[in-house]
């Protein structure tokens, strides 16, 4: 069999499978995945009431008393799955933004802004219960530890990315802006993660590390690992909310989005 005949018998498959990938890509398409992001937000939603729901009865019911804290460490089922998202949800927004502003893809700034204030959200959280936690445990709401200081740093990179995004009439413009400040900002969670380690800081050191036995409990751990899974699934519902009401607002012809049946 020539190379020619071998290629001609694998055309069919090959066009198969480039229908499949054309398919796929037209979900890129904002007002395509408009309908999509609606049906999707049941199935995140539903599951993160519910662990939530789990992770504060596990949390505040099931797991003992830490023996130097007493009651007062509790707070870390709320305190450290927020700080966990709002470093996550900045890479995941400083990812859609570069991928945005380096292949002119719609939809994926579109996911940048809609992440941002869900990730300022949770920063803000983790700031406001670790000063609770910080008041029994070290004696005062705030100290300028360098993972609370870079923390709060990261409040403020989200909420530059957000009045500047605000601050620009162009959306495109703004999408760039917003990319490049985005992008700049990622030196910060390194940082934030690696101060205990870098430094003499009060912050107490990781307790649950991917090479290592965690340093906790087990009904501990449960607990902050549904807490976790449902601050997950609910930044996932939320953020899809989001950007549907994005999608809305700059799409100006309703009627593309009638005809997809939405």
């Amino acid at each position: 069999m020539s190379w020619f005949e071998r290629d001609k018998d694998r055309s069919p498959k090959t066009k198969d499978q480039n229908t499949k990938t054309m398919k796929l890509y037209k979900y890129a398409s904002p007002t395509m995945f408009y309908p999509v992001a609606g049906k999707m937000i049941p199935w995140f939603a539903i599951p993160a009431t519910i662990l939530f729901a789990a992770g504060m009865f596990v949390g505040f019911f099931i797991a003992p008393a830490d023996y130097q804290q007493g009651e007062a460490y509790r707070i870390i089922f709320i305190h450290v799955p927020a700080a966990w998202m709002g470093m996550l949800l900045y890479v995941l927004m400083a990812f859609y933004a570069g991928i945005g502003w380096a292949f002119n893809a719609r939809l994926s700034s579109m996911m940048a802004s809609a992440l941002a204030i869900t990730g300022a959200m949770f920063t803000l959280i983790s700031l406001v219960t670790g000063a609770f936690w910080g008041k029994p445990t070290w004696g005062t709401w705030w100290v300028w530890d360098a993972r609370m200081t870079s923390t709060l740093i990261l409040m403020f990179l989200y909420i530059g990315f957000i009045s500047l995004q605000a601050a620009i009439d162009d959306p495109r413009r703004a999408d760039r802006a917003g990319a490049v400040l985005a992008l700049v900002g990622v030196i910060n969670i390194p940082i934030i993660y690696f101060s205990v380690n870098w430094w003499n800081t009060l912050h107490q050191g990781a307790t649950i590390r991917l090479l290592q036995k965690p340093t906790i409990r087990g009904s501990m751990l449960a607990a902050l690992l549904i807490m976790l899974a449902a601050c997950w699934l609910y930044s996932v519902a939320v953020v899809l909310t989001r950007l549907r009401c994005i999608i809305l607002e700059r799409e100006q012809n309703a009627a593309r989005f009638a005809e997809v049946g939405v």
